[in-house]
């Protein structure tokens, strides 16, 4: 390899060298970036971990008894109460499994 060629291939290398370090800081930058997000992200939800402590302090057990006495109601009047029916009409009025175990969950 002569002189040439040897410094041309310095010159490729130092060139691949420096796209590396561009592409090394902008995925820092995105790292940062996502990090802060993180961050912010992490706050809102204790805040509002802490909110819904706080609600759930405030509700009573007469609350809960006439929630479950709503459902309850909807339930009898042929309707499903359940995540997975939620608002259907039951066929027959048969039973669900599903909002029978919502109902009478402790």
């Amino acid at each position: 390899m002569d002189k040439k060629d040897l410094f041309d291939a310095f010159e490729g290398f130092s060139d691949k060298l420096l796209a590396t370090v561009g592409e090394i800081e902008t995925m820092k930058n995105q790292v940062q970036q996502i990090l802060e997000e993180n961050t912010g992200l992490r706050l809102e939800n204790t805040k509002l971990r802490e909110r819904l402590s706080h609600l759930e302090q405030e509700m009573s057990p007469k609350s809960s008894k006439q929630g479950r006495e709503h459902l309850e109601g909807i339930y009898n009047d042929g309707f499903h109460i359940c995540n997975t029916f939620y608002g259907q009409r039951r066929e027959n009025d048969e039973d669900c499994a599903f909002c029978i175990e919502l109902l009478y969950r402790e």
